[in-house]
């Protein structure tokens, strides 16, 4: 039998999908599973975006243009102007999910070998789409006792050499929930300036930030507008994740020569997700008013909760809706496993993401799990507890010294 490809060998597993069959086994078993290991919200889609999926009469589902539907970019350029975020309808590719976006940038922008600095922990497919490119991601590690901060500038000069390409960010972060400050936004577009790099930022979460301070964007940052990549996606603000439409934005006309080529290739976007992606802009204000404010109530009730948990911390996050924990085990992979294999508090258990899988470090993120708030408040409430009866029940927690 011939051999599978060393980028197939290569590929990570998903460390939010990975224990999924366990979770399945669990439910078969009789177990109620709270999932709080991936990011699907449990909020409502706009009814606009569920209308517009009703009431289509097409008598033809067609190919649509490979960049997308221009009257779905149009009405996007407005919607990006409530954030200072200035583009034309051209600036603007559309893509099945933020997913492909990040994968065409990079096979759009790196060579086989090239480097990409990414502050860890970092969205796991980071380190899938870099395989698929022949790229390679170098981590800069921040941590968890200063609150996933990004590192002085020194951190990174010490990683860039000369196969050095690109830095990419998450804003506001996964797994972290971490929000960028104008001074690290600054100072990576001073790298960026400096070395001559694209800047490939993801800001799929841009709507739930904690701060009260205006967002900083990467398309705000001013002197490297053709270096920069935006990568955006309809999954988190509108509860539209199994649509996939996803956005490349980019100034550069060069780069978006280039990523056409792949969307030819790939011949267009989901032609249904934007029917129903162009709809959902037209959401009142009230609906993201209502969503934002539960996520503010939802982060509440499990950060305090978390670290009323003896032996477990959280930096409280100020966007997204994820936190990493530490906990008091020696193996977050191996609690998560035991969790969904071998425990339940009253008929229930929890499933959760090991932050291992988010690090590319060997040995980081051993005792940190990732934790989606994407259900409500009275399922994290018990959540909370049954989480607090694993640790207790646990055989292989660690106390601190």
């Amino acid at each position: 039998m011939p051999e599978i490809s060393v980028r197939g060998l290569e590929m990570p597993e998903s460390p939010i999908r990975k224990l999924a069959p366990l979770a399945v086994e669990a439910k078969r078993r009789g177990i109620k599973v709270y999932h709080l290991n991936i990011g699907q919200p449990d909020l409502p889609t706009p009814q606009c975006g569920l209308d517009a999926l009703k009431k289509i009469d097409r008598t033809l589902l067609e190919y649509s243009p490979s960049q997308g539907y221009l009257s779905y970019r149009e009405k996007l350029c407005d919607f990006y102007k409530k954030f200072n975020i200035n583009v034309k309808p051209d600036d603007i590719i559309i893509t099945a999910g933020g997913s492909e976006a990040v994968l065409y940038s990079f096979m759009a922008c790196l060579n086989p070998g090239d480097e990409i600095i990414v502050p860890e922990p970092a969205y796991a497919n980071y380190m899938a789409f870099a395989i698929s490119a022949g790229a390679k991601i170098k981590t800069i590690a921040t941590s968890i006792e200063e609150g996933f901060a990004l590192p002085k500038v020194e951190k990174f000069e010490e990683l860039i050499n000369e196969k050095t390409r690109a830095i990419m960010i998450c804003n506001p972060n996964n797994p972290t929930g971490y929000l960028y400050t104008r001074r690290e936004m600054n100072q990576i577009r001073d790298l960026v300036k400096k070395y001559d790099l694209y800047l490939f930022s993801d800001e799929v979460y841009r709507e739930y930030i904690y701060t009260g301070s205006p967002y900083i964007s990467a398309m705000h940052l001013q002197g490297i507008e053709n270096n920069t990549v935006l990568i955006d996606s309809v999954s988190k603000r509108y509860s539209e994740c199994g649509i996939r439409i996803g956005a490349l934005i980019t100034k550069n006309e060069e780069i978006r020569k280039a990523v056409m080529k792949f969307c030819q290739a790939r011949l267009s976007p989901p032609l249904i997700g934007q029917i129903v992606a162009e709809a959902s802009l037209d959401a009142p204000a009230s609906y993201y008013r209502d969503v934002y404010d539960e996520y503010v109530e939802r982060r509440k009730c499990l950060i305090d909760g978390l670290n009323r948990i003896p032996g477990v911390y959280s930096p409280i996050p100020m966007g997204a809706f994820y936190t990493v924990a530490k906990l008091p085990v020696d193996d977050s992979d191996k609690f998560c496993r035991w969790c969904l294999e071998e425990f339940n508090y009253e008929g229930e258990t929890v499933m959760m993401a090991p932050a291992s899988g988010f690090y590319t470090t060997p040995g980081a993120g051993r005792n940190q799990v990732r934790i989606a708030y994407v259900l409500k408040r009275e399922d994290l409430q018990r959540a909370l507890v049954v989480l607090q009866k694993a640790l207790e029940a646990y055989p292989g927690r660690v106390e601190e010294e």
